[in-house]
């Protein structure tokens, strides 16, 4: 993920005035420099966040979701490297001794 341009305190700004104001979201997004979609975008994660919306997941369903993806990952992981170091041992073991 490639970090905002925007500052999180910029776009907490602009996604309060889209809230808040009569004005479409694009005006708001033109005085403010920002493309529509982007604000857009933003206001739309904030409504999840607060619950206006459930079509979306939150900021925090999203970094759980993440975080357990990267622990699925290195399970998955390290359960190969147990089953092939299980093979190996097997056939270390199934071999005869000498005497």
């Amino acid at each position: 993920m490639r970090a905002s341009k925007y500052s999180p305190e910029f776009r907490e700004r602009a996604v309060h005035l889209a809230r808040e104001s009569d004005r479409s979201i694009s005006a708001v997004a033109r005085d403010l420099g920002v493309h529509p979609e982007s604000l857009r975008v933003w206001v739309r994660q904030d409504e999840a966040d607060d619950g206006t919306r459930s079509d979306r997941l939150s900021t925090a369903e999203r970094e759980e979701l993440a975080a357990l993806r990267r622990e699925n990952r290195d399970l998955r992981r390290s359960n190969e490297i147990l089953k092939a170091a299980s093979v190996f041992f097997a056939r270390e073991l199934d071999q005869p001794r000498p005497k």
